[in-house]
């Protein structure tokens, strides 16, 4: 089966941010081999890796040889791409293989096999929305703001805290993960914004009242943790919480990751996990 797809078109497999088995689950969901994606590596920072999906055939007959006694597996590999320097220029290794950047290594692999196949086309983006918790104004001409209840659809993940995405206008820009929530396919929603009765849905706080309540709160303050959360290995300043840990908040910012002091230790964390201890 021939290539059909443009190299050139980042946004059309490049998966960011997303784990070993996420690939492998959906690629394995794919019917064709060759079929590809390269996301961010999880073990070493700052490298890439190339997933593919194989078919091969399998006998599983000793005593006949006919096309009944063969069959169909599937298996994905996961090709790690090391991002080198020599000569201050940056290159993309893979195995022997050295290129200038991943257009190019994709390039090659049109045309070249890696296993028993050439790379195709990239995998299928599942399409995933999110709905907003609270109302975002937007702090850059980069940001996507939008209202509590908006549904927005995901383009890209391309940090732990900042998305890109869509409304329902097609328009694009960062959002905030804290001040949205992911929607479970099985819910039945509605794009389009509904009018606005004026009023606020009680216990959720808009905007406004977020500032009004925690922005402009008197600093340092204490707050409990409320939900635990191990933050990546390789940030080092993010703080590990403990439900029942008490914090000492010492920053609260727009984009929802608050700074504090826990154990002796300063760090960041996200502003959903705690909870203020006094009603100031």
């Amino acid at each position: 089966m021939a290539s059909t797809f443009n190299p050139e078109d980042k946004s059309s497999w490049y998966f960011h941010h997303m784990s070993r088995q996420e690939a492998t689950d959906l690629l394995l969901a794919e019917k064709e081999s060759g079929v590809f994606l390269i996301r961010d590596s999880t073990t070493s920072v700052g490298d890439f890796v190339l997933c593919v999906k194989y078919i091969y055939f399998t006998i599983h007959s000793e005593f006949q040889i006919t096309s009944a006694c063969y069959r169909e597996d599937s298996k994905v590999s996961h090709y790690i791409i090391n991002k080198t320097h020599q000569n201050d220029q940056e290159l993309y290794r893979i195995g022997d293989q050295q290129f200038s950047d991943l257009p190019s290594l994709l390039e090659f692999y049109k045309l070249h096999y890696l296993d028993t196949t050439p790379l195709i086309r990239p995998a299928t983006k599942k399409l995933e929305k999110v709905k907003a918790k609270y109302d975002f104004e937007g702090q850059d001409t980069d940001d996507l703001p939008f209202k509590r209840g908006d549904i927005l659809t995901i383009i890209s993940k391309d940090e732990e805290q900042w998305w890109t995405a869509k409304n329902y206008q097609g328009q694009k820009g960062s959002i905030p993960v804290p001040y949205v929530e992911k929607i479970d396919d099985s819910q039945s929603v509605c794009e389009f914004p509904r009018p606005s009765s004026g009023g606020t849905i009680p216990g959720l706080p808009s905007d406004a009242a977020l500032k009004r309540n925690q922005m402009q709160r008197k600093l340092p303050a204490m707050a409990i943790v409320r939900q635990g959360r191990v933050p990546n290995a390789y940030d080092k300043t993010a703080l590990k919480l403990e439900i029942g840990d008490v914090i000492k908040v010492t920053k609260t910012n727009i984009n929802g990751q608050w700074e504090g002091e826990l154990k002796g230790k300063t760090g960041h964390f996200p502003f959903t996990h705690v909870e203020f201890i006094d009603n100031e």
